[in-house]
């Protein structure tokens, strides 16, 4: 029993401790094309494509349906009309639970914008593995300008801040024209 509270107690630890994500701000933002929904509708986000429209929110999450997951698309759903505002396309990557993304759209992103499937190039390429569970990603936070470097970076566990983050390094961006 001590060996068991001993080891779930590591885990907890491991699992709260802050996410690390190696795209440093000023860096180049690796290209992607994925599957997605918006609105329980699928098509094709390509990163290239979004970028010639204006900055780029992406924010990968864990897995859709889960609790913080659920939060964290709340915030994003509620922030995302001021996001497009400013000229920011605003999308979210997972690759837990991608079965789901398009139900996930419809009710947590609340058809605001779209969730998109994260593939192991693009969880490598962000550097957003999730250690505690392989092939998921961790709760990382990008803004990449309309040049495609990365203009803001948050890798935290918690939901919280995000939106306030993404949101601010946005608004620098529209200030700078």
């Amino acid at each position: 029993m001590l060996k068991f509270v001993a080891a779930f107690a590591a885990a907890s630890l491991a699992f709260a401790a802050p996410a690390h994500a190696a795209i440093a701000v000023g860096a180049k933002a690796p290209l992607f094309t994925t599957q997605a929904a918006v609105g329980g509708k699928s098509f094709t986000f390509t990163l290239q494509n979004a970028l010639k429209k204006g900055p780029v929110v992406l924010y990968f999450f864990p897995a859709a349906f889960t609790s913080g997951c659920t939060i964290e698309a709340h915030e994003f759903a509620e922030a995302a009309d001021q996001y497009k505002k400013l000229g920011a396309t605003l999308i979210g990557l997972t690759a837990g639970n991608v079965d789901r993304i398009k139900e996930f759209s419809v009710q947590e992103c609340r058809n605001k914008f779209p969730v998109g499937v994260a593939t192991p190039a693009t969880i490598s390429g962000y550097d957003v593995t999730l250690p505690q569970k392989t092939g998921w990603t961790n709760r990382t936070s990008f803004v990449i300008a309309k040049n495609g470097t990365i203009a803001y970076v948050l890798s935290e566990p918690s939901p919280e801040g995000h939106v306030s983050g993404t949101m601010a390094a946005v608004k620098a961006l529209a200030k700078k024209g």
